[in-house]
């Protein structure tokens, strides 16, 4: 049996996504910034790409903008809202995806921001009186701090945070590609100033994205060379990826409460096998928790073993595909910093099981069972 369990590195392509990006790869081709009728008709499903996407959020479609995905939104709206607001201040966590975390170093590396951390519990939680002792005791700074971890599963409360930041004159930036499309956001009533989204978390193609940023905060673009997102992003549109983020959005949200609580099921039954087949298992950060973490995600600490390096490359070659932390990471030799951050016991292994609407009852036995053989238990 061949099992995808690596959901929250990307997820695989809705076939009615497919339909709808289709005419756009083979039959309308035109430039958008042709004033042709051929770039006029492309231009034409670009703009109701992003009605659709600001329906679904509660924007409006000039809070939309399209982008090669998260990486590049998170670039976009940290580099670009420090620049034009004159920020020389920045807070966030020692758990946040690279996108963030490494854009943010950098920035201080160059001399154009101080960086605070964000004080963490045992689990990976934001301690959020540490944040407002932070904007109290500096001047007006950015906040970048994810709506759900890629890792463990933890969520923040955006209403809390935003609140706090609101309270500071703070600009808010979150982190929202994992629960893009797996929660509904409302951002007329979100204190966020800015989110993020990759297609290809739910269901949609790699390579496309969208950033929204608040109507009344205004930043200088961070890609040049073109008029194209309204003067915010220079470059030809990626069309068929603009259709398909679209499209595989109304999907997520069409379909979000029955694939809910499939997939919360799934991972439930998960944790139940775990805990029955794999003496000393537990869960990192959140993960085992349904009320304070992603129902996508979960993160597994097994057994001290001298073999745990070979966790993944065992299930791997049993055909069960998993993480041992971040994929934009799994090539490097270095743990996970995630892990790291929240003080997890480096003896022990880490697998990230990540779940879609199309894993099974069957699949999720499987990969258990094949986990607990690992460790010579009887499944």
């Amino acid at each position: 049996m061949n099992v995808y369990l690596d959901n929250a590195a990307t997820t695989p392509l809705d076939k009615e996504v497919f339909e709808a990006m289709k005419p756009y790869l083979l039959d309308h081709y035109g430039n958008p910034s042709s004033t042709h009728s051929h770039g006029r008709k492309v231009r034409s499903a670009i703009e109701y790409a992003r009605k659709t996407v600001a329906e679904l959020l509660n924007a409006t479609p000039g809070e939309i903008f399209f982008t090669s995905g998260g990486t590049e939104a998170d670039n976009t709206l940290i580099c670009s809202g420090i620049e034009t607001y004159g920020l020389k201040h920045a807070i966030t966590s020692k758990i946040e995806h690279h996108a963030v975390l490494h854009t943010l170093e950098n920035l201080e590396k160059l001399g154009k921001i101080k960086l605070s951390y964000v004080d963490l519990d045992e689990n990976g939680n934001v301690n959020t009186s540490h944040l407002a002792e932070l904007l109290n005791s500096n001047e007006r700074s950015l906040v970048s701090l994810m709506h759900a971890n890629n890792e463990i599963g933890n969520l923040i409360d955006l209403t809390e945070v935003g609140n706090i930041c609101k309270d500071h004159h703070a600009i808010f930036h979150s982190d929202t590609v994992q629960t893009m499309g797996h929660y509904k956001h409302d951002l007329q009533a979100l204190p966020v100033h800015c989110i993020t989204g990759a297609a290809h978390k739910f269901h949609g193609p790699k390579g496309a994205g969208f950033m929204y940023i608040d109507k009344n905060t205004k930043i200088a673009p961070f890609i040049h060379g073109g008029a194209q997102e309204r003067n915010m992003r220079g470059g030809t549109e990626n069309v068929y990826g603009i259709i398909g983020t679209a499209k595989a959005l109304e999907i997520a949200y069409r379909d979000m409460d029955s694939h809910m609580k499939h997939i919360q099921g799934l991972k439930d039954r998960m944790i139940a096998k775990l805990k029955n087949e794999i003496e000393g298992v537990s869960f990192n950060g959140e993960s085992v928790n349904a009320n304070k973490s992603l129902y996508t995600v979960l993160n597994v600490c097994l057994p001290s073993s001298p073999d745990n390096d070979m966790l993944l490359f065992t299930l791997d070659i049993n055909g069960v595909s998993a993480s041992g932390g971040s994929a934009c990471s799994s090539g490097a030799s270095k743990g996970s910093h995630v892990l790291e951050g929240i003080k997890a016991d480096p003896t022990r292994g880490a697998v990230r099981f990540s779940f879609s609407k199309y894993n099974t009852a069957e699949e999720i036995d499987y990969a258990a069972e094949k986990l607990a053989e690992f460790f010579h238990v009887e499944a």
